[in-house]
């Protein structure tokens, strides 16, 4: 990295050093999500002491450009005003936003596909919600139509007969109530184990807690169970569709993890974020059938309809349920109900189903444009044939970013691999959803994102 010092100014070579690395990000050199050198490293390099960089990159993390992220290393999170170009958005994992490019299509995963949901059936669900009498009492474990509509949907969509049903406000905000239950039962924050890359969300709430987080090797098959380490107090795992690589837990793997959860005392926590969201072949039975005793299940509405709702479920172990429940009269905090009612009236009509039928049919179809596009650029994909997301390796090194930057310039978001990545970088690559565009879009997309593939060697190479 070029920044210029003038060691015969009376302005500190800190100061200087610090507005190098602000020019740099006015004029494009430097992006948001770009790693910056260490400080050790970046002394060397310009002939200066450490205390001159660390100084520097200080005062930068202070004023909001830079920002350190635990065994990753120092990255741009901001670029100054007047920048050349809108910065690359900053990944979003799982819950994509709207671009900050009215012309850019975004191609995160995360995004519900809104685009094959009936604006009849939607219509009729709040109108049956409305016409609703208030209620005079809050419902700690939830509306008991929604709980009930829940237990319909993960019988008929998951294989889960008899769930005890717990709404939340969304599989990460059920998380964080169960890792706050288990600190007060433990005395202390847990010891988690996480797959690696995983779920940044589900890391920050953990972090958030004081949770000691151990990443866990995955393959392309999902958690290598053979690997955990001993003395953990929860394994927060993604058996259906491994997030973000895409594997899918085969059934061994899945009685062998139950068994060590028995054996060894800790928790599953089991997030199914997408996993209705098959197109190939029957899902594999849930965790939580298979270990009612140690599972937690956590589920969401907002890949199916829409994050909008702000609900999600939970299906718990009888005496975890009431400690939750005993939480929630505590603090006085439960779900919105309003989002809850909405669902039910949605599943009872048979618009739920109906929406999930026409979802699957559409998604297998974008998952094959987005498998010819990146094939024809030369590329290979990982991922099972689930959910709406999937994963083009690229090679160890710059290479990814810049094939995020690439495809920014050419108007398309995508999110890359480093930042799922609880350690040290493993695998690299992009990941490309489709859900949230118009086929249109996507179609066109595509196009521009296999001309930036067409640019660089792919991952076997």
């Amino acid at each position: 990295m070029t920044v210029p010092l003038d060691r015969t100014a009376a302005t500190p070579l800190a100061v200087q050093v610090a507005d190098g690395l602000r020019a740099a990000a006015l004029d494009g050199r430097l992006r948001v999500g770009d790693r910056v050198p260490a400080t050790r490293t970046l002394a060397r390099e310009l002939g200066v002491s450490r205390t001159v960089t660390a100084a520097a990159y200080d005062q930068l993390v202070a004023e909001g450009w830079l920002g350190a992220r635990h065994g990753a290393g120092t990255f741009v999170l901001a670029a100054p005003p007047g920048a050349r170009r809108a910065s690359v958005p900053a990944p979003d994992d799982r819950n994509a936003t709207s671009s900050s490019s009215a012309d850019a299509t975004d191609l995160r995963p995360g995004a519900p596909c809104l685009e094959v949901l009936d604006p009849a059936s939607w219509r009729r669900a709040w109108r049956r919600a409305g016409d609703l009498p208030p209620s005079d009492r809050p419902e700690y474990a939830g509306v008991p139509a929604f709980r009930a509509a829940v237990g319909e949907h993960l019988l008929r969509h998951r294989g889960l007969v008899g769930a005890g049903v717990l709404a939340t406000a969304g599989a990460t905000a059920g998380f964080g109530e169960l890792v706050a239950v288990l600190t007060r039962r433990l005395g202390r924050p847990p010891r988690a184990g996480i797959e690696d890359p995983g779920y940044r969300r589900a890391v920050g709430v953990l972090r958030a807690a004081g949770a000691e987080v151990t990443p866990l090797a995955v393959d392309a098959e999902g958690l290598v169970v053979g690997n955990l380490p001993p003395g953990l107090d929860l394994v927060y795992v993604t058996p259906a569709h491994q997030y973000p690589l895409g594997g899918r837990l085969p059934v061994a793997r899945r009685a062998a993890l139950v068994e060590r959860a028995r054996a060894e005392g800790f928790w599953l926590v089991e997030d199914d974020y997408d996993g209705e969201l098959r197109y190939d072949v029957a899902p594999l039975p849930v965790l939580a059938a298979l270990g009612p005793d140690v599972v937690v299940h956590l589920g969401t509405a907002g890949k199916i309809a829409t994050p909008g709702l702000g609900v999600g479920w939970m299906v718990a172990p009888p005496a975890l349920a009431a400690d939750l429940l005993a939480l929630r009269r505590a603090t006085g905090t439960r779900p919105a109900p309003a989002g809850q009612q909405v669902f039910a009236a949605w599943v009872h009509d048979g618009g739920c189903g109906r929406h999930l039928a026409r979802l699957r049919r559409e998604l297998g179809v974008r998952r094959g444009l987005v498998v010819d596009a990146v094939r024809t650029a030369g590329h290979e994909v990982l991922g099972d044939r689930a959910g709406a997301h999937l994963v083009v390796p690229l090679p160890m090194g710059p290479v990814e970013r810049e094939v995020v930057a690439a495809a920014w310039e050419v108007d398309v978001v995508v999110d890359g691999l480093a930042a799922h990545h609880l350690g040290a970088a493993g695998v690299s690559g992009i990941l490309v959803g489709w859900a949230a565009p118009s086929r249109v879009e996507l179609e066109a997309a595509l196009g521009r994102l296999g001309g930036v593939l067409a640019g660089v060697g792919s991952a076997r190479a």
